[in-house]
């Protein structure tokens, strides 16, 4: 079966719905990622703040305790399950796209990888390997610009396929 391309002859009202999932899917994301950015203030010590706690540190504008085994566990059950499905749709989504199939591959497979990364990371972080906060770091970003990128290109082919037809 031949998907490469088949995104731009979709209906009008396939378009729709992923435009529509897609806009409210990337609010979520990014309003994630401006919970990081509050939470951890997205350097290697704020990451390992958010876990690890603070509480060694008196002076601290805000005091974080060390997370406790449930909610380790419950954060990264709830992340790597539900990012998965995000990165399955996303994916499935961009795999109708006009795309070189090396490019396609690398963002429909690069965010899986950055998901067991991040969110492993954490896990192994709070666990006492504090260098992984550079792991978690290197792979949240690799995993956003995975998602925005595959976000983008699938707009993009939205966008012109609309704007062919219109001419």
């Amino acid at each position: 079966m031949q998907l490469n391309g088949q995104l731009s002859t979709f209906p009008k009202e396939i378009k729709l719905l992923i435009t529509a999932f897609l806009v409210v899917l990337s609010v979520g994301f990014y309003t994630g990622l401006l919970f990081v950015g509050e939470t951890s203030e997205a350097n290697p010590q704020g990451i390992e703040e958010q876990y690890l706690g603070n509480e060694d540190q008196p002076e601290a504008p805000v005091m974080k305790f060390k997370k406790n085994e449930q909610q380790m566990l419950t954060l990264v059950h709830g992340h790597i399950l539900s990012m998965s499905i995000i990165f399955f749709l996303v994916g499935l989504i961009l795999s109708t796209a006009k795309l070189s199939k090396k490019l396609k591959m690398l963002l429909i497979v690069e965010p899986f990888i950055s998901v067991l990364l991040t969110f492993g990371g954490i896990y192994l972080l709070w666990t006492g390997i504090t260098w992984m906060s550079y792991v978690i770091m290197i792979s949240g970003t690799l995993m956003t610009l995975s998602y925005t990128t595959a976000v983008l290109i699938i707009f993009y082919q939205l966008a012109v396929s609309r704007q062919a037809k219109l001419q």
